[in-house]
């Protein structure tokens, strides 16, 4: 636990943040309140933004022990920057290369997730305008459509009819080649943040939105985050042990965010999963923390100690790569 250690136990801490990805500006906020955090502990750490050229140089060369993955969306959320990690042979937090990259891949977490008897809505793939052309009159409305490589709402749309599907597909389509369509469903939506491999409280969320978009999530005051979440104690129970299940299921580790909607009927329905999730001020994993009685600064520690299970894993690695 992040209490029996001192802030010298971690050695020096990149704390990767920006990135080149369409979810940057939300990054730079998380990596900026991590980064404070970390260095009110009294830990080493320093701020490095993977869009600059010399980034990974400062990586393998720069005397870090270890780094604080807070870069959301391609190539920081994907595999890509785990596996350069992994290729330097520096720890990191959070989901590894294969978990990262199957979170970030909505339809192989469906797929998987579907393969593994876990709830989630139906979804047929647009990769092409005739594929819209071809399906629009087969599938059932409302749906959502969203690239299947982005995060925070990106690129997604509620669509109502057939004659809403092709803008809202090349809405997608400008941000991802790989489009999916889901099917809609009415109910209340909710999260469960992840931390020690644990699930945390669930939030139940409620917008005037058409649903839980990125003005919801980022520039809206209008948004309500119900902690405690409504439900019924047992039911709370069940659903974070099915959420728990949905996290491992994708091979994540350490922390993440799983979403999921409750149906008119009270079906549950998974919707992905979030292995870097927002560490902002409206973010939800350090609202659940905190209902938890872990604050902020407590909280980036936790994410920070599940470096160390993979430091000793690479300390092996090398040692048997040199026997």
């Amino acid at each position: 636990m992040s209490g029996a250690r001192n802030p010298a136990d971690y050695g020096r801490v990149a704390v990767l943040l920006g990135g080149r990805s369409a979810e940057r500006a939300v990054s730079l906020n998380s990596g900026a309140m991590v980064l404070e955090a970390l260095q009110a502990a009294g830990v080493a750490a320093q701020a490095v933004d993977t869009a600059h050229d010399d980034a990974f140089g400062l990586l393998a060369g720069g005397g870090f022990a270890r780094a604080f993955i807070a870069l959301h969306g391609r190539g920081g959320e994907d595999g890509v920057i785990q596996g350069l990690l992994e290729s330097i042979g520096l720890p990191y937090t959070g989901s590894g290369v294969l978990g990262s990259a199957l979170a970030m891949d909505k339809l192989r977490s469906k797929q998987v997730w579907h393969a593994a008897g876990i709830p989630t809505p139906a979804w047929a793939m647009l990769r092409s305008a005739q594929d819209v052309a071809t399906l629009r009159d087969s599938l059932h409305y409302p749906l959502i459509v969203k690239p299947s490589h982005e995060g925070s709402s990106i690129g997604i749309s509620k669509v109502d009819s057939a004659a809403q599907l092709l803008p809202a597909w090349q809405a997608a389509a400008a941000f991802d080649s790989s489009v999916i369509a889901e099917q809609w469903i009415s109910g209340a939506e909710y999260t469960t943040g992840v931390l020690d491999d644990m699930p945390l409280p669930l939030i139940r969320l409620e917008t005037p939105h058409a649903f839980y978009d990125y003005a919801a999530k980022y520039q809206s005051d209008t948004t309500r985050y119900l902690i405690p979440c409504g439900l019924e104690e047992v039911r709370e129970q069940e659903m974070q042990a099915l959420a728990l299940q949905a996290f491992r299921a994708l091979g994540a580790y350490g922390w993440g965010r799983v979403d999921f909607m409750l149906d008119e009927e009270g079906r549950p329905w998974f919707i992905e999963l979030n292995t870097v999730p927002g560490l902002t001020d409206h973010s939800l994993v350090p609202m659940a923390a905190r209902a938890s009685g872990i604050e902020f600064g407590a909280l980036v520690l936790h994410i920070l100690d599940s470096s160390f299970g993979r430091d000793r894993r690479m300390a092996t690695e090398v040692q048997h790569a040199k026997a």
